[in-house]
């Protein structure tokens, strides 16, 4: 049985353009299962439909077709189920002003038919750094430790399968090493966890399996090991300034005067190098390094360039 499984699940809406009666399609049939005690990563460009799976997970949004289910439990026939056995940190802080961390805590148990649960509040709040606000009123957290909140929130019923929505968006790099400390050893202790993420080293070095998603179509499948070992084998890196020439823009990655490129071997990275020269740039600071996740992610998302489909009723 599946930790998570989304079986032939579309979704759409009303299209904000288009004739009247069109809608636009966020989910395309999408395909996929999670094993339990997986560490899997959902990973896709802004729009893609991953915060679209996440809602139909969680029963905030109904698919149009399909179903999905969370180890067995359907989240629409069986929703209270389906529910007691997810713990889902969302994107967005939100958090209850009337009440300090512990009580807050406590509340979530309950919601969940939980009492008496002190003993895993007192962890939670220990693995998370937030033991010295227990106290604290829920207004006078910073945003980092709301956030720790949100997951100690998601944590408190212990469900044995956690998702994580962009958990560590604009937080420190304090919270993100605790995070992954405690979810990690979770992960060894049983439970399935879902992340998605745009931090790629992330992805990379926490998740064995790795789904990209594209216009509501999931593009590439596969484990993380494997996703790397069929990139493009080397990165060439350099500094320079000005324009590169056309044929090399299109394949490069550039980040301010840092231009990064793909090289299959030597003679590839000469002609690339004699390329720039020729253009009168002046080139600094070569180096090659070994292709990532971001890599894969980049070519995988090129290759697979698709428009979101609008359809008329």
């Amino acid at each position: 049985m599946s930790a998570i499984s989304f079986q032939s699940v579309s979704k759409s809406y009303p299209s904000p353009r288009g004739p009247k009666g069109a809608t636009f399609l966020a989910l395309d049939g999408v395909q996929l299962d999670i094993e339990e005690g997986e560490f899997f990563g959902l990973l896709g460009p802004n729009g893609a439909g991953k915060t679209t799976m996440i809602s139909i997970l969680a029963g905030l949004t109904q698919a149009t077709s399909g179903r999905v289910t969370v180890l067995g439990s359907d989240v629409q026939t069986d929703y209270a189920q389906a529910r007691r056995k997810l713990g889902i940190v969302p994107q967005e802080l939100v958090f209850d002003p009337f009440f300090n961390v512990r009580e807050a805590l406590r509340f979530q148990s309950g919601y969940f038919g939980i009492r008496n649960n002190d003993a895993w509040i007192d962890e939670l709040l220990d693995s998370l750094g937030l033991a010295d606000k227990a106290g604290a009123n829920m207004r006078q957290l910073s945003g980092g430790m709301k956030r720790r909140m949100l997951v100690a929130q998601a944590l408190v019923h212990k469900p044995p399968v956690i998702v994580l929505d962009e958990p560590t968006a604009g937080v420190d790099v304090e919270l993100r090493q605790t995070l992954w400390q405690f979810v990690s050893k979770l992960n060894k202790q049983g439970h399935t966890v879902l992340l998605t993420t745009h931090y790629l080293e992330e992805a990379e070095a926490l998740c064995g399996r790795i789904a990209m998603l594209q216009a509501g179509r999931i593009v590439a499948l596969d484990r993380t090991s494997d996703l790397l070992k069929a990139a493009s084998g080397n990165v060439l890196r350099f500094k320079t300034t000005g324009a590169l020439p056309p044929a090399l823009a299109a394949r490069a990655r550039v980040t301010g005067s840092v231009v990064q490129l793909p090289a299959h071997n030597a003679l590839q990275i000469e002609q690339y190098l004699a390329a720039v020269r020729e253009s009168g740039l002046v080139v600094e600071d070569v180096e090659m390094r070994k292709a990532d996740l971001e890599d894969v992610f980049i070519e995988i998302m090129n290759r697979h360039v698709h428009q979101p489909e609008v359809a008329t009723s």
